[in-house]
């Protein structure tokens, strides 16, 4: 039988085992354990009180917004209640300044519309090579569209993070818009955003931030950040499909949107376009509240925001000290290659995703023989095509990919190791 090297990692204290009991997909059934989910970059579990939400929702709201009776009321009330627990989740300070749509990506798209709608045929827009291609395509079928002209932003491979220097390079009195990476959806890099937004906004451009991969795992503070826009999607934190924009209220108010002639002019509603998705708002809301009942159980108090920045520092901690555990031991395993931050004292500058490649065995077939022990890891580009392609990978092929959360064990690390170790050691 395959022993399993003992590896000492001081693991941060952190209830796991009750946050677990919240998730009914960790639950075992019929004797039979649940998968390993480390498929979590993809797309995260839900807690029984964000199913329950959204149930009651379809039963006591199923209406659209605006109506003088029970189920039209509470409508609004679901409407107005979920913009504005995402406004305290993501520190912003004004519920208007919310947007709420089926995805990221279709928010994006939706929105450099109306941002089309201030640059002109000459006009520069930078794109990066870390992103997710929810935040680059968008802005590559407007600049086919309007004629502007395309720049490239690379990342360094020896931080893994996008440098001020490199942007630098490529600003110029043309920029009209920046669109930056927060945290890869595949080497993990957290860039400096704040750094890097007012660098660009100096220039003159607008800076939208795709933060759909850091939020899952650390605190978003809009006000911090110097950018106009950010983006995420509260599936790939414990939440229903939806995605989540945030504007800067004087850009919103300013921008022209592309919505019905009777809609609403006012942010959030003009951006919102059709009947909203009340059940899965429900969801939303009850999301914000998990993060709020996970920082009173560890012991934090106060407004819902400051429970929400608890829960946050409680659970990075220990998503951090999985993934420190996590990449020491597959840097032990011959052939094995690593895509991102390795260093235990870099463990702060990335996100607990962890992507990687062997010298004989294909992401597809490691990929396949996790899924044949139960555990559940995507292989391929991922969408983090630019990313892929900069890094000179198989564009088909990619990497795979682990993605811890924060009810991940080190259990579940130790198991996944271990097959791995069986396949590739």
């Amino acid at each position: 039988m395959y022993e399993y090297p003992f590896v000492e990692v001081n693991m941060p204290v952190f209830m796991v085992d009750q946050v677990r009991e919240m998730f009914p997909a960790l639950v075992s059934k019929d004797e039979q354990p649940p998968p390993i989910f480390l498929d979590n970059s993809a797309g995260t579990q839900l807690p029984r009180t964000v199913i329950e939400a959204v149930g009651q929702a379809m039963t006591s709201a199923s209406s659209n917004l605006g109506g003088m009776f029970p189920s039209s009321i509470r409508a609004d009330e679901i409407w107005r209640s979920s913009h504005e627990a995402m406004a305290d989740m993501l520190g912003a300070s004004l519920m208007r300044e919310i947007v709420v749509g089926p995805s990221m990506t279709t928010l994006t798209l939706h929105i450099s519309r109306s941002i089309g709608r201030t640059l002109h045929r000459g006009d520069e827009i930078i794109v990066t090579h870390m992103d997710h291609e929810g935040d680059i395509s968008p802005w590559l079928l407007l600049a086919e569209d309007l004629g502007l002209v395309v720049k490239w932003l690379p990342f360094n491979r020896d931080t893994w993070r996008i440098e001020v220097e490199d942007l630098n390079a490529l600003l110029t009195d043309k920029t009209g818009l920046v669109a930056l990476n927060y945290a890869s959806n595949l080497t993990g890099s957290i860039n400096n955003i704040s750094e890097l937004a007012s660098v660009a906004r100096s220039a003159g451009a607008l800076v939208y931030v795709d933060a759909v991969q850091l939020a899952p795992h650390r605190l978003v503070s809009v006000n911090d950040l110097n950018c106009d826009f950010l983006v995420c999607s509260s599936y790939k934190f414990y939440g229903p499909h939806l995605g989540i924009l945030w504007g800067r209220e004087s850009v919103l108010a300013d921008l022209d949107a592309y919505r019905c002639r009777c809609a609403s002019d006012d942010p959030p509603e003009k951006f919102e376009t059709g009947t909203p998705q009340t059940e899965l708002l429900a969801g939303l809301e009850s999301t914000v509240a998990y993060f709020q009942r996970l920082g009173e159980m560890c012991d934090y108090s106060g407004s819902r925001r400051e429970k929400i920045v608890g829960a946050y520092a409680a659970t990075t901690d220990y998503e951090n000290g999985l993934t420190i555990k996590l990449i020491e031991e597959l840097n032990e395993i011959p052939g094995l290659c690593i895509h991102g931050i390795t260093d235990a004292k870099h463990i702060q500058d990335r996100v607990p995703t962890v992507s990687f490649t062997h010298a004989t065995v294909s992401p597809a077939e490691i990929a396949k023989t996790l899924a044949q022990n139960n555990i559940c890891a995507w292989s391929g580009h991922n969408y983090a095509y630019a990313v892929v392609k900069h890094l000179g990978l198989d564009e088909e092929q990619g990497v795979l990919r682990v993605g811890i959360a924060q009810y991940n064990t080190e259990n579940e690390i130790n198991r996944t190791l271990e097959v791995l170790t069986r396949l590739l050691g």
